[in-house]
């Protein structure tokens, strides 16, 4: 059991190193990076350069605790990527480099991806 662990997770952090060396965020353009647990969705726009992270939404932030949303649902995923193009509005930012990490693209990553290009955000 353990060792099939360790091999899922080996294959999983090379899948993601495979995106990500294809990728690199700047101030102009970051990273949306996304980050998905058993219970919740998490993404933030990360300007590799510098090592920061300029904006971050998660469905455990203040913004989303009032809200009558499912943790990790395709609803919340909408929001996600609301939030973060308003915050990425508000820093000048217009296009960003899309970051699955080992995630396909679809489902979930697909509603963040689509509702922040519906709010003007490119990639």
């Amino acid at each position: 059991m353990i060792n099939e662990l360790g091999k899922r997770n080996k294959r999983r952090s090379r899948r993601t190193m495979s995106v990500r060396k294809h990728l690199r965020g700047s101030s102009e353009k970051p990273r949306l990076s996304v980050f998905k647990s058993n219970k919740h969705l998490f993404a933030q726009l990360i300007d590799d350069e510098k090592g920061i992270t300029l904006a971050s939404a998660g469905t455990v932030t203040k913004e989303f605790r009032g809200k009558k949303i499912a943790g990790r649902s395709k609803e919340a995923a909408r929001e996600i990527g609301k939030a973060l193009a308003e915050a990425a509005k508000k820093s000048n930012i217009q296009r960003f480099v899309f970051d699955r990490g080992y995630y396909k693209y679809h489902g979930l990553l697909a509603e963040i991806a689509d509702s922040a290009r519906e709010l003007g955000l490119q990639f």
